[in-house]
Protein backbone atom coordinates (compact mmCIF):
# COMPACT_ATOMS: atom_id res chain seq x y z
CA UNK A 1 0.00 0.00 0.00
CA UNK A 2 1.42 3.26 -0.80
CA UNK A 3 0.82 6.75 1.18
CA UNK A 4 1.15 10.21 0.92
CA UNK A 5 3.49 11.50 3.27
CA UNK A 6 3.95 15.40 4.12
CA UNK A 7 7.58 16.67 5.45
CA UNK A 8 9.11 19.87 6.47
CA UNK A 9 11.03 20.87 3.52
CA UNK A 10 12.76 23.66 4.94
CA UNK A 11 13.07 25.76 8.08
CA UNK A 12 10.38 28.53 8.00
CA UNK A 13 11.87 32.62 8.01
CA UNK A 14 9.01 34.62 9.33
CA UNK A 15 5.47 32.94 8.68
CA UNK A 16 5.35 29.34 7.18
CA UNK A 17 4.98 29.27 3.58
CA UNK A 18 3.74 26.61 1.39
CA UNK A 19 7.19 25.67 0.09
CA UNK A 20 8.03 24.50 3.54
CA UNK A 21 6.41 21.78 2.81
CA UNK A 22 6.78 18.72 0.75
CA UNK A 23 4.59 15.90 -0.37
CA UNK A 24 5.69 12.90 -1.16
CA UNK A 25 4.69 9.11 -2.09
CA UNK A 26 6.17 5.94 0.27
CA UNK A 27 5.23 2.20 0.15
CA UNK A 28 4.08 1.04 3.07
CA UNK A 29 5.43 -1.81 4.55
CA UNK A 30 3.49 -4.99 5.33
CA UNK A 31 2.46 -4.83 9.08
CA UNK A 32 3.60 -7.44 11.53
CA UNK A 33 3.19 -9.74 14.63
CA UNK A 34 1.89 -6.27 17.40
CA UNK A 35 1.27 -3.89 15.00
CA UNK A 36 -1.72 -1.69 13.14
CA UNK A 37 -2.38 -0.68 10.02
CA UNK A 38 -3.84 2.81 10.58
CA UNK A 39 -5.94 5.30 8.53
CA UNK A 40 -6.09 8.82 9.61
CA UNK A 41 -9.15 10.41 9.48
CA UNK A 42 -8.70 13.87 11.20
CA UNK A 43 -5.23 15.74 12.27
CA UNK A 44 -4.95 18.50 14.40
CA UNK A 45 -2.84 22.19 13.61
CA UNK A 46 -1.55 23.93 16.10
CA UNK A 47 0.87 27.05 16.77
CA UNK A 48 3.03 25.35 19.11
CA UNK A 49 4.49 23.32 15.59
CA UNK A 50 6.01 27.03 14.18
CA UNK A 51 7.82 27.21 17.59
CA UNK A 52 9.20 23.40 17.39
CA UNK A 53 10.90 24.75 13.90
CA UNK A 54 12.35 27.71 15.90
CA UNK A 55 13.55 25.19 18.44
CA UNK A 56 11.63 26.92 21.26
CA UNK A 57 9.71 23.99 22.16
CA UNK A 58 10.78 20.71 22.23
CA UNK A 59 11.55 17.81 20.84
CA UNK A 60 12.31 20.35 17.80
CA UNK A 61 11.31 19.71 14.08
CA UNK A 62 14.14 19.79 11.35
CA UNK A 63 14.21 20.37 8.00
CA UNK A 64 13.81 16.64 6.41
CA UNK A 65 11.33 15.61 9.33
CA UNK A 66 8.20 14.07 8.99
CA UNK A 67 5.02 16.38 10.93
CA UNK A 68 3.28 15.12 12.90
CA UNK A 69 0.55 15.99 15.41
CA UNK A 70 -2.08 14.85 17.07
CA UNK A 71 -4.45 12.63 15.35
CA UNK A 72 -7.32 10.41 14.92
CA UNK A 73 -7.19 7.19 12.96
CA UNK A 74 -8.89 4.27 12.20
CA UNK A 75 -7.81 0.72 12.77
CA UNK A 76 -7.91 -1.16 9.55
CA UNK A 77 -6.11 -3.89 10.25
CA UNK A 78 -4.93 -5.30 13.23
CA UNK A 79 -1.97 -7.93 14.67
CA UNK A 80 -1.89 -6.46 18.28
CA UNK A 81 -4.47 -7.70 21.03
CA UNK A 82 -5.27 -4.60 21.76
CA UNK A 83 -6.80 -3.40 19.13
CA UNK A 84 -9.68 -4.76 16.49
CA UNK A 85 -10.49 -3.41 12.83
CA UNK A 86 -12.84 -0.29 13.15
CA UNK A 87 -11.45 1.10 16.38
CA UNK A 88 -10.84 4.86 16.37
CA UNK A 89 -7.80 5.73 18.15
CA UNK A 90 -6.04 8.87 19.09
CA UNK A 91 -2.59 9.90 19.73
CA UNK A 92 0.40 11.78 17.91
CA UNK A 93 0.30 10.77 14.35
CA UNK A 94 2.74 11.71 11.62
CA UNK A 95 1.47 13.54 8.97
CA UNK A 96 0.35 10.31 6.58
CA UNK A 97 -2.52 9.43 4.78
CA UNK A 98 -2.11 5.57 5.66
CA UNK A 99 0.35 4.21 9.01
CA UNK A 100 1.94 0.92 10.36
CA UNK A 101 2.04 1.55 14.54
CA UNK A 102 3.11 -0.76 17.38
CA UNK A 103 -0.15 0.71 19.18
CA UNK A 104 2.27 2.65 21.89
CA UNK A 105 0.93 5.49 23.24
CA UNK A 106 -2.45 5.21 21.07
CA UNK A 107 -5.94 5.26 22.88
CA UNK A 108 -8.97 3.64 21.98
CA UNK A 109 -12.11 6.67 21.21
CA UNK A 110 -15.31 6.13 22.68
CA UNK A 111 -16.87 9.64 21.94
CA UNK A 112 -20.17 8.84 23.74
CA UNK A 113 -22.05 10.98 21.19
CA UNK A 114 -19.79 13.64 20.37
CA UNK A 115 -18.16 14.37 16.96
CA UNK A 116 -14.47 12.48 16.81
CA UNK A 117 -12.87 16.01 15.93
CA UNK A 118 -14.09 17.37 19.50
CA UNK A 119 -11.39 15.22 20.85
CA UNK A 120 -9.21 17.36 19.18
CA UNK A 121 -10.60 20.77 20.22
CA UNK A 122 -12.69 21.16 23.31
CA UNK A 123 -12.89 17.69 24.67
CA UNK A 124 -8.61 17.51 23.77
CA UNK A 125 -5.59 19.20 24.69
CA UNK A 126 -6.64 22.87 23.50
CA UNK A 127 -10.42 22.45 25.85
CA UNK A 128 -7.95 20.59 28.41
CA UNK A 129 -5.68 23.64 28.57
CA UNK A 130 -7.70 25.92 28.54
CA UNK A 131 -9.37 24.25 31.81
CA UNK A 132 -6.34 23.42 34.02
CA UNK A 133 -4.22 26.25 33.41
CA UNK A 134 -7.03 28.70 34.53
CA UNK A 135 -8.12 26.29 37.40
CA UNK A 136 -4.72 25.74 38.40
CA UNK A 137 -2.57 29.00 37.65
CA UNK A 138 -5.58 31.56 36.95
CA UNK A 139 -7.41 30.52 40.54
CA UNK A 140 -10.96 32.84 38.99
CA UNK A 141 -12.45 34.11 42.00
CA UNK A 142 -16.31 35.62 41.74
CA UNK A 143 -16.43 39.36 40.96
CA UNK A 144 -13.05 39.22 39.50
CA UNK A 145 -11.52 40.77 35.66
CA UNK A 146 -10.02 38.41 33.61
CA UNK A 147 -8.55 39.39 30.00
CA UNK A 148 -8.07 36.32 27.50
CA UNK A 149 -5.39 36.82 24.24
CA UNK A 150 -6.38 34.94 21.23
CA UNK A 151 -9.60 34.60 22.36
CA UNK A 152 -11.51 33.50 19.35
CA UNK A 153 -8.87 30.23 19.29
CA UNK A 154 -9.51 26.80 20.39
CA UNK A 155 -7.74 27.82 23.86
CA UNK A 156 -8.87 31.25 24.43
CA UNK A 157 -12.24 30.98 23.39
CA UNK A 158 -13.07 27.96 26.40
CA UNK A 159 -10.54 29.34 28.89
CA UNK A 160 -12.87 32.80 28.43
CA UNK A 161 -16.01 30.61 28.88
CA UNK A 162 -14.77 28.44 31.56
CA UNK A 163 -14.07 32.32 33.51
CA UNK A 164 -17.31 33.35 32.91
CA UNK A 165 -18.44 30.30 34.51
CA UNK A 166 -16.46 30.65 37.36
CA UNK A 167 -17.95 34.52 38.27
CA UNK A 168 -15.22 36.34 36.06
CA UNK A 169 -16.36 39.56 33.69
CA UNK A 170 -14.70 38.37 30.67
CA UNK A 171 -12.86 40.49 28.07
CA UNK A 172 -11.30 38.72 25.01
CA UNK A 173 -9.15 40.30 22.59
CA UNK A 174 -9.02 38.99 19.22
CA UNK A 175 -8.21 40.23 15.10
CA UNK A 176 -11.57 41.03 13.79
CA UNK A 177 -15.03 42.30 14.14
CA UNK A 178 -16.74 39.40 13.61
CA UNK A 179 -14.50 37.73 15.88
CA UNK A 180 -15.18 39.84 18.78
CA UNK A 181 -19.43 40.06 17.65
CA UNK A 182 -18.63 36.27 18.47
CA UNK A 183 -17.05 36.12 21.29
CA UNK A 184 -19.94 38.43 22.84
CA UNK A 185 -23.31 37.12 21.54
CA UNK A 186 -22.28 33.59 21.30
CA UNK A 187 -19.64 32.78 23.98
CA UNK A 188 -20.74 35.11 26.42
CA UNK A 189 -18.15 37.49 27.10
CA UNK A 190 -18.66 40.85 28.61
CA UNK A 191 -16.60 42.70 25.73
CA UNK A 192 -14.32 42.46 23.04
CA UNK A 193 -11.18 44.61 21.54
CA UNK A 194 -10.37 44.19 18.41
CA UNK A 195 -6.27 44.71 18.09
CA UNK A 196 -5.89 45.01 14.39
CA UNK A 197 -7.83 47.78 14.26
CA UNK A 198 -7.18 49.78 17.88
CA UNK A 199 -4.36 53.10 17.56
CA UNK A 200 -3.66 51.65 21.32
CA UNK A 201 -4.45 48.46 23.05
CA UNK A 202 -3.28 49.44 26.35
CA UNK A 203 -5.60 52.77 26.24
CA UNK A 204 -9.03 49.86 25.12
CA UNK A 205 -8.32 47.54 28.25
CA UNK A 206 -7.75 50.80 30.58
CA UNK A 207 -11.00 51.64 28.84
CA UNK A 208 -12.82 47.68 29.14
CA UNK A 209 -11.02 47.43 32.53
CA UNK A 210 -11.43 50.59 34.86
CA UNK A 211 -10.77 48.54 37.74
CA UNK A 212 -7.71 46.90 36.48
CA UNK A 213 -6.89 42.87 35.53
CA UNK A 214 -7.10 40.25 37.96
CA UNK A 215 -6.27 37.16 35.08
CA UNK A 216 -4.55 37.42 32.30
CA UNK A 217 -4.71 34.19 29.97
CA UNK A 218 -2.24 35.60 27.53
CA UNK A 219 -2.17 32.96 24.21
CA UNK A 220 -0.38 35.54 22.23
CA UNK A 221 2.73 37.74 24.15
CA UNK A 222 4.20 40.71 22.00
CA UNK A 223 2.43 43.88 22.68
CA UNK A 224 -0.90 42.18 23.47
CA UNK A 225 0.49 41.28 26.62
CA UNK A 226 2.54 43.97 27.68
CA UNK A 227 -0.59 46.23 27.16
CA UNK A 228 -2.69 43.79 29.47
CA UNK A 229 0.08 43.42 32.00
CA UNK A 230 0.40 47.15 32.69
CA UNK A 231 -2.88 47.29 33.72
CA UNK A 232 -2.96 44.37 36.34
CA UNK A 233 -3.69 44.81 39.36
CA UNK A 234 -2.18 43.70 43.06
CA UNK A 235 -1.37 39.88 42.93
CA UNK A 236 -2.98 39.39 39.37
CA UNK A 237 -2.20 36.22 37.90
CA UNK A 238 -0.85 35.31 34.69
CA UNK A 239 -1.45 32.80 32.63
CA UNK A 240 1.48 31.76 29.96
CA UNK A 241 -0.39 28.88 27.34
CA UNK A 242 1.08 30.48 24.50
CA UNK A 243 3.23 33.02 22.37
CA UNK A 244 1.92 32.90 18.89
CA UNK A 245 2.96 36.81 18.53
CA UNK A 246 6.64 36.03 18.66
CA UNK A 247 6.59 32.74 16.72
CA UNK A 248 7.54 34.06 13.50
CA UNK A 249 10.01 37.00 14.69
CA UNK A 250 13.42 36.80 13.14
CA UNK A 251 15.32 39.00 15.58
CA UNK A 252 14.47 38.25 19.78
CA UNK A 253 12.26 41.72 20.72
CA UNK A 254 12.13 43.14 24.40
CA UNK A 255 8.82 44.32 25.46
CA UNK A 256 8.92 46.60 28.44
CA UNK A 257 11.01 45.54 31.83
CA UNK A 258 8.44 43.80 33.63
CA UNK A 259 10.40 42.76 37.01
CA UNK A 260 9.31 46.03 38.66
CA UNK A 261 5.40 45.41 38.03
CA UNK A 262 6.04 41.87 39.11
CA UNK A 263 7.08 42.87 42.46
CA UNK A 264 5.09 45.98 43.00
CA UNK A 265 2.25 44.65 42.40
CA UNK A 266 3.07 40.72 43.19
CA UNK A 267 2.23 38.97 40.23
CA UNK A 268 2.16 35.93 39.48
CA UNK A 269 3.48 34.61 35.80
CA UNK A 270 3.46 31.28 35.24
CA UNK A 271 4.21 29.02 32.19
CA UNK A 272 1.72 25.69 31.37
CA UNK A 273 2.06 22.86 28.95
CA UNK A 274 -0.53 20.55 28.71
CA UNK A 275 2.12 17.38 29.05
CA UNK A 276 1.97 17.98 32.72
CA UNK A 277 -1.57 16.94 32.83
CA UNK A 278 -1.81 13.63 30.80
CA UNK A 279 -2.44 12.08 34.34
CA UNK A 280 -5.46 13.96 34.96
CA UNK A 281 -6.98 14.36 31.08
CA UNK A 282 -10.02 11.67 32.29
CA UNK A 283 -10.72 14.34 35.27
CA UNK A 284 -11.04 17.35 32.60
CA UNK A 285 -12.82 15.34 29.81
CA UNK A 286 -15.45 14.36 32.41
CA UNK A 287 -16.44 17.87 33.38
CA UNK A 288 -15.83 19.92 29.72
CA UNK A 289 -18.53 17.02 28.22
CA UNK A 290 -20.45 17.81 31.22
CA UNK A 291 -20.23 21.71 30.89
CA UNK A 292 -21.02 21.18 27.07
CA UNK A 293 -24.36 18.92 27.63
CA UNK A 294 -25.43 21.59 30.20
CA UNK A 295 -25.71 24.24 26.88
CA UNK A 296 -23.24 26.06 29.19
CA UNK A 297 -19.68 25.60 27.23
CA UNK A 298 -20.03 26.80 23.38
CA UNK A 299 -17.11 25.96 20.54
CA UNK A 300 -16.32 26.49 17.17
CA UNK A 301 -14.52 24.48 15.06
CA UNK A 302 -13.13 25.07 11.87
CA UNK A 303 -12.81 22.07 9.64
CA UNK A 304 -10.55 22.28 6.21
CA UNK A 305 -10.90 19.34 4.32
CA UNK A 306 -8.07 16.95 2.60
CA UNK A 307 -4.75 15.92 3.54
CA UNK A 308 -3.07 17.77 1.01
CA UNK A 309 -4.50 20.99 2.78
CA UNK A 310 -2.37 20.21 6.22
CA UNK A 311 0.55 23.02 4.95
CA UNK A 312 -2.35 25.55 3.89
CA UNK A 313 -4.58 25.07 7.40
CA UNK A 314 -1.56 25.05 9.76
CA UNK A 315 -0.01 28.67 7.43
CA UNK A 316 -4.34 29.54 7.95
CA UNK A 317 -3.29 30.08 12.36
CA UNK A 318 -1.21 32.80 11.35
CA UNK A 319 -3.33 34.45 9.33
CA UNK A 320 -6.65 34.59 11.90
CA UNK A 321 -8.13 31.85 9.48
CA UNK A 322 -9.68 29.76 12.26
CA UNK A 323 -12.64 30.66 14.71
CA UNK A 324 -11.88 28.24 17.51
CA UNK A 325 -10.08 24.97 16.56
CA UNK A 326 -8.30 24.77 13.22
CA UNK A 327 -8.87 20.80 11.76
CA UNK A 328 -8.20 18.93 9.12
CA UNK A 329 -10.05 15.83 8.00
CA UNK A 330 -8.26 13.75 5.67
Amino acid sequence: MKSKVIKLAGLPVGIPQAANFTMVVEVLPTIQNGQLLLKTLYFSVDPYLRAKMSGGHQPPLYAGDIMYSRGIAEVMESKHPGFNPGDKVISFFEWREHLVHNGEGISILDNKGFQLSNYLGVLGTTGLSAYFALADIGKPKAGETMVVSGAAGAVGSIAGQIGKLMGCRVIGIAGSNDKVEWMRSVLGFDGGINYKNTPSIADEVARFCPNGVDIYFDNVGGVISDSVISRMNNYGRVVVCGSIADYNDTDVNFGPRLLPLVVYKKLLIQGFLIADYRDRFAEGIVQLQQWITAGKLQFAETIIDGFDHLPEAFIGLFNGRNEGKMIVRV
